[in-house]
């Protein structure tokens, strides 16, 4: 299982209806990955720090990072590299959309799927950042 396989798995993650949510998150944990989804909007400025605290609360619901400093910064420091893609073209606006997290041994990936409005101009954007984080067995 290679990078792009993971953040292929995250990207669908993203941009899945919560009716696929449980088909992809089966389909996946068949084949290694652990993989979780999160919803979110609002302005996003004041969103940003939602955001990082729902993708590190689902990834450590769903066990797909530990409940530790380490597996928390992980999720976190993917997570704001892929918001920082979107950025430049949400500042001030609000946005909506969803968090795809997976993970595949030593691979962490994140997709931001998001729609990003002002009055009826919306516009939609994805932000995939990539992280490599010791499995359990391999820790020092």
């Amino acid at each position: 299982m290679r990078s792009i396989d993971v953040a292929k798995a995250a990207l669908k993650m993203a941009i899945s209806s919560r009716e696929e949510e449980d088909l992809l998150k089966h389909k996946y944990r068949e084949k290694g990955i652990k993989a979780v989804a999160v919803d979110f909007g609002g302005d996003f400025n004041a969103s940003i720090k939602k955001i990082l605290e729902r993708a590190a609360v689902a990834a450590k619901r769903e066990g797909v990072v530990e409940d530790t400093h380490v597996g928390e910064g992980a999720i976190v420091g993917v997570t704001r590299e892929a918001l920082s893609q979107i950025a430049p073209r949400a500042f001030g606006l609000s946005v909506g959309g969803k968090i795809g997290i997976a993970r595949h041994s030593e691979h962490l990936s994140v997709a931001i799927f998001f729609e990003i409005g002002l009055l009826n101009l919306n516009d939609v954007a994805i932000g995939l950042a990539h992280r490599s984080l010791p499995t359990e067995t391999s820790k020092i």
